[in-house]
């Protein structure tokens, strides 16, 4: 899978992918440390224990690199930056339950802004999945000759 560049500052706006979620009953925020065993079990039993990992770089940031998509107390979709490598967005992931919301595009717009907001220039998106998505979201363009990338040679089990 290919990497993505993304523009940090010509980014969308945020505010409104933030009062669309509100209207969903969904609110986007930055994760805090005690959620950390919650989150990571949450990413692990609905997406991977790869990405679980990755969540748990997250928390060892501090800000938190997590940011959450909560519709009333329950988790339905997370982002992280800073997990595989430096200036790298994702993973991301929404539950069933928050799809068709507009969510994932919200918890993408909201963590490159965070980057944005720490002094990265640009961020990559490692090992896409659905290019398409991040082209029309944020612009994102695609990295010439960038797989396997990062992820080349990463252990798995057999």
């Amino acid at each position: 899978m290919t990497d993505m560049l993304v523009k940090l500052y010509n980014l969308p706006p945020l505010e409104p992918e933030l009062e669309e979620q509100k209207t969903h009953g969904i609110m986007i925020r930055r994760a805090i440390p005690p959620e950390k065993h919650f989150v990571k079990e949450w990413v692990s039993k609905h997406f991977s224990e790869f990405w679980a990992s990755e969540v748990d770089v997250a928390f060892g940031h501090m800000p938190v690199s997590c940011w959450l998509a909560i519709e009333g107390k329950q988790l339905v979709g997370f982002t992280c930056y800073d997990t595989s490598s430096k200036g790298f967005f994702g993973p991301i992931g929404v539950w069933d339950a928050g799809r068709g919301r507009n969510t994932g595009r919200a918890l993408l717009i909201q963590c490159l802004y965070a980057m944005s907001y720490q002094g990265y220039g640009y961020a990559i998106i490692g090992g896409v999945g659905p290019i398409e998505f991040y082209q029309k979201v944020v612009g994102a363009t695609i990295i010439e000759d960038s797989t396997p990338g990062v992820y080349n040679g990463m252990l798995r089990q057999a």
